[in-house]
């Protein structure tokens, strides 16, 4: 960021949204009230929220922790930010756009050398 490099910050933002998707609650487990994973035991002071479908109120109703990922599930889904950069910039080519195509290339390098170097 220091140095001002746009491409670079846009891919490396890009995977970092991508790794934190991943990690986001299964939808089913956050809008069950149980005890579970994630769930603070204060199942009994929940309700269900009367004027949305799905959710719930409450003490606790919204801490529920995210899904922790490993190091390999990781760098599995900086690889796939690879491929589909390389896949789409293979598209762009195909249709004439060798700005736009060269630009995801060069984001699949930045991200390339982040897996290699680290």
């Amino acid at each position: 960021m220091k140095a001002r490099d746009r491409l670079a910050m846009t891919a490396l933002r890009s995977a970092l949204a991508a790794i934190d998707n991943a990690g986001a609650v299964d939808p089913t487990q956050a809008a069950s009230t149980g005890s579970g994973p994630g769930h603070s035991g204060l199942g009994a002071a929940r309700a269900a929220h009367s004027e949305f479908a799905g959710t719930v109120a409450g003490v606790g109703a919204a801490e529920v922790k995210r899904r922790s990922l490993s190091q390999a599930q990781m760098e599995a889904i900086v690889r796939t930010e690879i491929a589909d950069r390389e896949t789409a910039a293979t598209g762009y080519e195909r249709a004439g756009q060798l700005q736009h195509a060269e630009r995801l290339r060069a984001e699949a390098k930045v991200l390339r050398s982040h897996l290699t170097t680290t």
